[in-house]
């Protein structure tokens, strides 16, 4: 499903009702896109007016070199389509359509900047679809078909619950690239024993190969944020331990709740916690941080045979800490 509040807008003046079949075929041929032949993005903001929202997360980059280095480093095969969260005033939207995705689909819940991105969309040859709705309703794969992926400077505000709602069905997309703060990007790369290892650490790599880019410092952006920020290439993880995502998210969730505490006392809420830890060979007195994927794999699935009806589910889990 696409989503209830949203709306496709194909070219300049022009409206599709979500889930009508794009004219435009992904193999037709099209020809090279320069970014620096539309105006400056600087002179789209003022010419429209348009400030960052802090309530939408919104910091924008303007550098088309930044920009055009993230669209490369997704290393989108041929016939790939790019889906764009936020493009805001285009940046990333050109950089993408330069690079040779065969088509982009950007998400974007703000209105002005629908106006703002028309030229873009005139610029691309009905290369680009402009998705008007709130990402977290939208489902990427109802947008395009296969090949896809997810190319996007999240919104900081919701990138943590977009991300495990992709990866949920990372299987259905090439691969995700992605700017997140610095410090959830450290978190998704976590190794056991380190001080950010997580949850989200471990779902994170439990459905994927995730592997930090580069960083960008704050004035990179408009505004600059407080924090640094982090390109993220994930892609599915080929052999992933068999788990149910919610006895999953249950176990880490009890375990990293107190993470300083033994495992035997942290998963005592899940009322079975020394039968669970003898049943996976974890040492009752071992710490959240010192188990690596595998050994919450393990657990989730002792988990599961014991607890069937309060784990079997198969949605994304609450934003971990």
């Amino acid at each position: 499903m696409i989503g209830a509040n949203c709306r496709l807008v194909k070219r300049a003046g022009d409206a599709y009702k979500s889930g009508m079949t794009d004219p435009t075929p992904a193999s037709a041929p099209f020809a090279a896109f320069d970014p620096h032949a539309l105006p400056p993005l600087r002179d789209v903001i003022a010419r429209f007016g348009l400030e960052a929202r802090k309530s939408l997360g919104q910091n924008f980059l303007l550098d088309l070199n930044l920009t055009g280095r993230i669209a490369r480093s997704a290393h989108l095969p041929a016939g790939t389509t790019a889906i764009e969260v936020g493009p805001g005033p285009g940046g990333l939207t050109r950089a993408l359509l330069a690079t040779g995705a065969v088509k982009v689909v950007a998400i974007e819940r703000d209105r002005r900047f629908i106006e703002a991105l028309q030229d873009v969309i005139e610029a691309s040859q009905g290369r680009l679809s402009i998705v008007e709705a709130d990402a977290l309703t939208v489902d990427p794969e109802a947008l395009a078909p296969a090949p896809r992926a997810i190319v996007a400077n999240l919104p900081y505000n919701i990138a943590t619950p977009l991300l495990l709602g992709w990866l949920a069905r990372i299987e259905a997309y090439v691969s995700l690239t992605l700017m997140f703060q610095k410090e959830v990007a450290d978190r998704l790369v976590a190794r056991p024993g380190s001080k950010a290892y997580g949850r989200l650490s471990v779902i994170t790599q439990w459905r994927s190969d995730a592997r930090v880019l580069f960083n960008l410092p704050p004035r990179a952006f408009t505004p600059p944020p407080k924090v640094e920020s982090t390109v993220v290439h994930l892609t599915q993880r080929a052999n992933p331990e068999p788990a149910d995502w919610r006895a999953l998210e249950q176990v880490t969730a009890a375990a990293f709740g107190q993470r300083r505490k033994m495992l035997r006392q942290s998963l005592k809420s899940l009322g079975s916690a020394e039968a669970l830890l003898e049943e996976t060979g974890i040492a009752p007195t071992a710490r959240a941080e010192e188990i690596d994927v595998a050994g919450f794999a393990a657990l989730a699935r002792a988990f599961r045979a014991r607890h069937p009806i309060e784990a079997a589910a198969a949605e994304p889990p609450e934003t971990p800490a």
